[in-house]
């Protein structure tokens, strides 16, 4: 999860309101007209030129600068933009942190991406092995009927520092950008000199409120962050079908976990006015207990978005929270951490109560229990040894790897005796930023509930060549099969220095 700094989102802006992009259903393809049907309903920003359009997924953020006062149709890359990004979100400019994106000179369809290194400094373009796009496009829009330049973009969540899995915070960037027009003529910031300070960037809330199919959801707890609680078995795991925006394989559970309430259930008992409710927790082998804790949500006020508290009363009711209200999380019955749970199976039961003359009961027909198989504990992972031959290479130590076929065999564990390892990596680490793989294994559902292996000899036969001589990192990492229902969470690494020479 990414760590923030502040919780910003709740104070005020200077000079600026946040912008709020809106959840695109399905992918959008850059190559199809923005009239297309696709940019329907996205968040809308006005600036002096045009109109910013803004769209998010689990995976990527898609803005389009619909420059309507940019009617001339000149070719080249003489019209540009630049689209900048706070990474850290700390308001100001960090050196090889904070991203520039620009165009390739002469390619208007291909995105370059550059570091700050100050104040209208950027290191030169860095190697294209980005996954975000640009494309342009001249034509009309929802904005204009005259035709004009329109800029659509397809940023990676991962390169500008921004997840959706962010459980204690609604997911936000700041940004800025520039548009220049040959014909006619005009260069215009958004804010003024936004790649000189940072202070004034404006804020983008990204959305992080899918439609679920209502067929998935559960009748009362629709699902645990957006993993829809029909999607999980028996034994507390889930899996989400193939090509769904959060993916769940055999998964358990961990970390922060929100349940949220089936979106029609919730509204019917608003309105007969059952809204207050218990929330229950079984562990294994133990007796059912009130499951008590305390939460923030942010709801929209129409402007910005404002911090609410929630918890239980003195007897352990929760008050439902209005439906009809923009909340970052909508129909969030209960947010509670997980962390110092034992691993295991876990029951857990919402309740909701209706008024019979002065007494609150509990309504049947309104209750759900869901088994959730919780474990925040991360593999172990160890590198056992080292061998040259039979001979121990201990840690630090310069070895001399004589002509083929010798070499060095290594050791590992990846080991999770609850049976949640999702993968594991061997590689090293030399030179200049190289790596080279060494051994890899990742879950499949075949495995079931794969606790990994002990003691495994890598390779199986013969032995391990450096590719030149150099000093190395050995590094075995392992990666936990859980989620917080909005992504997996959990990842471990041992490693192990030494010098290997070619005689």
């Amino acid at each position: 999860m990414a760590k923030l700094r502040s919780l910003s989102i709740t104070s005020p802006i200077v000079f600026a309101l946040p912008f709020k992009s809106e959840w695109a259903q399905v992918p959008i393809d850059l190559d199809a007209p923005v009239n297309s049907g696709a940019w329907d309903d996205a968040g809308t920003l006005k600036f002096s030129r045009g109109v910013v359009l803004a769209k998010n997924d689990a995976r990527f953020l898609y803005l389009a600068l619909d420059v309507v006062e940019d009617t001339g149709n000149d070719t080249g890359t003489n019209d540009y933009f630049w689209l900048t990004f706070d990474v850290n979100r700390d308001r100001a400019i960090t050196s090889n942190s904070d991203v520039n994106y620009a165009l390739y000179p002469g390619q208007p369809n291909k995105l370059g991406k550059q570091k700050y290194l100050g104040p209208g400094r950027w290191t030169g373009l860095l190697p294209d092995t980005s996954l975000s796009e640009v494309r342009q496009e001249f034509g009309s829009s929802m904005n204009s009927p005259n035709s004009h330049r329109i800029w659509k973009f397809k940023i990676d969540l991962s390169e500008i520092n921004v997840a959706i899995s962010w459980p204690l915070s609604t997911p936000y960037t700041y940004f800025g950008f520039r548009v220049k027009s040959s014909n006619p003529g005009f260069t215009t910031d958004f804010p003024g000199n936004f790649y000189k300070d940072f202070a004034k960037l404006r804020q983008l809330v990204l959305s992080r409120k899918p439609t679920i199919p209502s067929k998935d959801l559960g009748p009362l707890i629709g699902s645990v962050g957006l993993i829809p609680s029909t999607k999980i078995n028996a034994s507390g795991r889930a899996t989400t079908d193939s090509g769904y925006f959060v993916p769940a394989d055999n998964a358990a559970f961990g970390g922060t976990l929100n349940l949220i309430g089936n979106r029609v259930k919730m509204q019917n008992l608003w309105t007969s006015g059952q809204k207050k409710y218990q929330v229950h927790i079984t562990p294994p082998g133990g007796s059912a207990q009130k499951l008590i804790s305390n939460w923030s949500n942010y709801r929209w006020n129409g402007s910005t978005y404002i911090l609410e508290t929630f918890g239980p009363s003195s007897l352990g009711f929760y008050e439902l929270a209005d439906p009809s209200k923009d909340y970052s999380i909508d129909d969030l019955l209960i947010q509670f951490p997980t962390t110092a749970l034992l691993p295991g199976l876990y029951s857990i039961s919402v309740v909701f109560y209706k008024r019979v003359g002065f007494v609150d009961l509990p309504d049947p027909t309104a209750s759900q229990t869901i088994d959730l198989y919780i474990d925040n504990h991360l593999p172990e992972v160890n590198i056992e040894s080292i061998k040259h031959g039979r001979t121990e290479v201990s840690a630090c130590a310069i070895e001399t790897i004589g002509n083929p076929p010798d070499g060095i065999n290594f050791r590992i564990t990846a080991f999770d005796p609850q049976g949640n390892l999702r993968g594991v990596s061997f590689y090293a680490t030399y030179g200049a930023g190289q790596s080279t793989s060494i051994y890899s294994e990742g879950y499949d559902s075949s495995k079931g509930n794969w606790q990994g292996f002990s003691n495994l000899l890598i390779p199986a036969s013969g032995n391990w060549r450096p590719p030149q001589s150099c000093a190395y990192s050995f590094i075995v990492s392992a990666t936990a099969r859980t989620t917080n229902g909005y992504g997996y969470i959990g990842k471990v690494s041992n490693h192990r220095n030494l010098t290997l020479l070619l005689g």
